[in-house]
């Protein structure tokens, strides 16, 4: 309450940055993928017009995996806390990329891709631990857009790592032409690079981050205790102030500021709480239903473009003619691009999506409000699909890149705000903090459905487009399904939150709380003119026998005064 009438509520930046840190490495692995896939694909036998069915293939089976595993990740989070499975799948993820720069053939990549994405739920977990962090509606907004702002980070650095370091032996032939390693595993060195950022990232996770879950907040934890020892030194001794607003990050959340009857009753009454089991009407309410499917759509076309696209821009170009041409919709042809060149692509993409995430994003949502800015959205992807594929037919090689990179950074933006548009409006449409983890495992199943059948669709599209002479297959499919995902949005009713039914008990709490200290603060005035100076004086007075120790006490009764208290000590 204090904190409201001291300038509102304010964001928990330091957990919130340890938790964007343990998250920075997964978008930078997966994204460092995209540049060198087409030619992995390719290096295991694959032909040239068959490599787009692959790809989409490899990417829809991490996302079957994952999609599979998610509620079960989730229920597992709501058990034994949202710290331990974020571990977890961050060490789970870091093993299988090692294994997947060392894949010599097909059947490997593909069945490391799937334990991948079976092992790890930190999706739908990280959300809900960002949800439990703010819970304040003013707040979500900025909060819900760090996690998109840094997977945008993360694509910046990712296709970098990707293009710049995939095939050292070849691309760089001075420092790793004798190796062996390099020449046997060609795209191993990315996979190495960004092992090192996982470990960074679990153990950033492990020492710092606090858990969230309400039931596991006071519980012991190792790491932790482990990080303030090692972070001991560095810091200065502080005094801190005797009375804070509790939450989640402070130390004093355990401290027994109530009575122990009062704090038995509460932690009887969360245990209670949680003990409850989630039922699918709570899950599946009328409007988290219209949500889930919202977000099952984003997944699926926007996913499905960006595992595409650079099949696309490393398809050989084709100068259109009579033969292969007959305008508006037969053409082939792509940009015949490098993996190091399509790395750099990605990496001014992720920059402008991060400037788009960090500046316009909180903006654009107290101006138009969340639904406004997603609804937008959803109606400016369908164009950016219907004209991707014409980029190819630009002759002129600036203009061509203009055409191109002109597009990519209004799908940019489209993406980077309707990812958290929806991640907003469906924590907001969930009927109760208790099945918030359950929730978001639900969400990343029905999205990883999405980023399964939308890549695999298309690259089999794709694939089966440029056999017959029709590039835009793919891109026009994506486009009519983003088109059908422009539908659902309108039936949405923007909720007011999981908390809005417990604001009413957590003020009535703090009321009861803060009636408690003051009635206890009461009590301590009374007692400086009373009892506690009896206390006192028969401690000095140790040696005194009970009965004349209870003979001052009658006097002090009788008298009523300090001075004939002391007077009448004095006379025994």
């Amino acid at each position: 309450m204090a904190n409201h009438k001291n300038g509102g509520p304010k964001l928990p930046v330091q957990q919130l940055a340890i938790l964007a840190i343990a998250r920075f490495a997964e978008p930078l692995a997966l994204t460092s993928v995209f540049p060198y896939l087409p030619e992995m694909i390719e290096s295991f036998g694959v032909e040239k017009n068959e490599v787009a069915r692959w790809a989409g293939f490899t990417g829809a089976i991490f996302s079957i995996s994952q999609s599979c595993t998610a509620v079960a990740w989730g229920r597992a989070s709501d058990t034994f806390g949202r710290k331990p499975i974020i571990l977890v799948g961050l060490l789970s993820t870091m093993i299988c990329f090692l294994v997947w720069g060392m894949s010599t053939n097909l059947s490997m990549a593909i069945a490391t891709r799937a334990i991948m994405g079976g092992g790890n739920g930190n999706v739908g977990i990280i959300r809900t631990m960002v949800a439990e962090m703010v819970p304040e509606r003013v707040l979500q907004p900025k909060a819900f857009s760090l996690m998109p702002l840094v997977w945008s980070i993360g694509s910046v650095f990712g296709p970098a790592f990707g293009g710049f370091f995939a095939q050292p032996a070849k691309q760089f032939p001075n420092v790793f032409g004798d190796s062996e390693f390099f020449k046997r595993y060609p795209f191993a060195l990315p996979n190495i690079m960004a092992c090192c950022v996982f470990f960074i990232s679990f153990m950033t996770g492990l020492l710092f981050l606090k858990e969230t879950l309400e039931s596991k907040r006071n519980s012991r934890d190792w790491g932790l205790e482990l990080g303030e020892k090692l972070t001991r030194p560095f810091h200065r001794k502080t005094h801190t102030k005797q009375f804070r607003r509790r939450s989640f990050v402070d130390s004093e959340a355990s401290a027994p500021l109530l009575a122990q009857s009062t704090l038995s009753s509460s932690s009887s009454s969360v245990d209670a709480k949680h003990s409850d089991s989630v039922s699918m009407k709570d899950i599946f309410a009328p409007q988290t239903t219209i949500n889930l499917i919202c977000y099952t759509f984003l997944a699926l076309h926007s996913v499905a473009y960006d595992q595409v696209l650079p099949v696309f821009l490393n398809y050989p170009r084709v100068i259109p003619d009579e033969h292969n041409t007959s305008l508006p919709f037969k053409f082939t042809g792509g940009f015949g691009l490098s993996s190091d060149k399509i790395g750099t692509i990605y990496t001014v993409y992720g920059i402008a999506c991060g400037v788009i995430q960090f500046f316009l994003f909180p903006k654009l949502c107290a101006r138009f409000g969340v639904l406004g800015i997603y609804r937008f959205a959803t109606i400016i992807f369908p164009i950016i699909y219907f004209l991707t594929p014409y980029t190819a037919l630009v002759q002129s090689t600036t203009w061509r890149y203009i055409f191109f990179l002109t597009i990519m950074l209004v799908k940019g933006f489209v993406v980077i705000v309707a990812f958290p548009c929806t991640t907003i409006l469906l924590t907001n449409s969930a009927t109760s903090l208790r099945i918030l983890g359950t929730l978001n495992g639900v969400a990343t199943t029905f999205s990883g459905l999405g980023r399964a059948v939308g890549p695999a669709a298309a690259g089999a599209v794709f694939s089966w487009g440029v056999q017959r002479g029709y590039v835009i297959a793919a891109w026009w499919f994506l486009g009519l399904i983003a088109l059908m995902g422009t539908i659902p949005p309108w039936f949405i009713v923007e909720g007011e939150g999981p908390t809005a039914s417990s604001t009413a008990t957590t003020s009535e709490d703090e009321e009861e709380e803060e009636s408690l200290l003051q009635r206890d603060d009461d009590d301590d005035d009374d007692s400086v003119d009373g009892y506690d100076e009896v206390a006192v004086l028969e401690a000095i007075e140790g040696n005194e026998s009970e009965s004349e120790s209870e003979g001052v006490r009658k006097k002090k009764v009788v008298n009523g005064g300090y001075g004939t208290m002391r007077n009448g000590t004095s006379s025994s």
